[in-house]
């Protein structure tokens, strides 16, 4: 099977820095050398779509753009590019999200990829007026879906659960292709989540040997098809050496306090795939650029300061490639990356990784779901 690659929109702003507004509740680092206006994000788009990803994400929170809105005014000023749209269960109705992805999937002419964010940190719940626990929350999402997808039929839908009830939910048509769910998590409440209702489970980037066993306690939850995929950055360059100078930049350009704030507030949070993170690096800024290399080319640098994904692809073009052929070789199977700047990076990974993951034979096409699973 072939792989499938996704880059990134950085709205919440992007630099030559570790860009840190990734969590509202967190003490920010020095603020983004480029403002998320449409144009730069349409450049990031247009050059995503050039080098041969198949779709971006666009995150979701109080500390970034609309994901909705964004993505929707980047339709126009791209031909195939998909987008991976971020969105919280919690803060609109199932019916009204059903509604949004089906009108979505019209304009767009069949674009649109969903990212359901549970949400792992209350602090930031809280600022939507969400009040439940985490494992409610699981529960809820489990709800919403089963609700999303119930409309998606096309057929009067009715529901009655905990936290959802509807009755005779209908749409002015369904969506088609039905957009494929993606969906995140670590702990006990999100496995089970995932192997009923996802199409593809996301991890963020661990050593193999854990990503690996993540990817047997999802499987062994379910007898659907299930793909997998994992979120990481990556800094790839025609050298090894020029690459870990790179690396070696950001960290440098790292200011102690601004660690130590972000890691303690990032040790405050509730999300398990967040502390399995945290304990990559432990924090420690003095081990050096090289000290942070958890895995062969696998770096937790940019854990020190941002939130969710906190590890990159480091080294040159062969290198990168060949670790991408060791997590898929391991079952994953979509990868959706990101770098500082990305707009340089996204070039970087297009035109020096890409070719030789396709001379590989790892790439065919875009394999991405065309029909959600039922």
């Amino acid at each position: 099977m072939s792989i499938t690659l996704h880059w990134f929109l950085p709205t919440s702003g992007d630099g030559r820095t570790v860009v840190e507004h990734f969590h509202a509740n967190r003490a920010p680092a020095a603020g983004a050398r480029r403002d998320p206006d449409i144009d730069y994000l349409a450049q990031i788009a247009r050059t995503a779509e050039q080098v041969g990803f198949t779709g971006v994400l666009t995150p979701t929170g109080t500390w970034c753009e609309d994901a909705w809105l964004t993505t929707a005014a980047l339709i126009a000023q791209t031909k195939t590019l998909k987008f991976l749209v971020a969105f919280r269960p919690g803060v609109l109705s199932p019916t009204l999200a059903a509604q949004m992805a089906s009108t979505y999937q019209r304009i767009s002419r069949g674009r649109l990829l969903l990212n359901v964010v549970t949400g792992g940190d209350s602090v930031e719940q809280q600022r939507f007026g969400d009040w439940l626990d985490k494992d409610q929350r699981y529960e809820r999402t489990d709800e919403f879906l089963q609700v999303v997808r119930g409309i998606w039929t096309g057929k009067p839908y009715t529901f009655q659960g905990r936290h959802y009830q509807v009755r005779d939910a209908t749409l002015l048509a369904a969506p088609d292709p039905v957009p494929p769910i993606y969906f995140g998590g670590s702990s006990d409440a999100a496995l089970p989540v995932a192997a009923a209702r996802a199409d593809v489970y996301l991890t963020w980037g661990e050593p193999p040997a854990d990503v690996a066993e993540k990817i047997a306690r999802v499987r062994a939850l379910t007898d659907r098809p299930i793909r997998f995929g994992i979120r990481l950055h990556t800094i790839s360059r025609d050298t090894s050496a020029e690459a870990w100078a790179s690396a070696a930049k950001l960290l440098d350009a790292l200011d102690p306090a601004v660690v130590a704030k972000a890691q303690e507030q990032l040790g405050a949070s509730e999300s398990v795939g967040q502390q399995r993170m945290l304990a990559l690096h432990g924090g420690d800024l003095s081990r050096g650029v090289r000290g942070l290399e958890i895995y062969p080319n696998l770096w937790a640098g940019v854990g020190l300061v941002r939130g969710g994904a906190g590890t990159a692809l480091v080294g040159s073009h062969s290198e990168v490639a060949d670790l991408v052929e060791e997590y898929h070789s391991i079952g994953i199977d979509e990868f959706v990356l990101s770098g500082y700047p990305h707009l340089e990076e996204a070039y970087w990974f297009g035109e020096g990784v890409r070719p030789l993951l396709k001379q590989r034979g790892l790439l065919d096409g875009d394999r991405t779901l065309a029909l959600a699973t039922a």
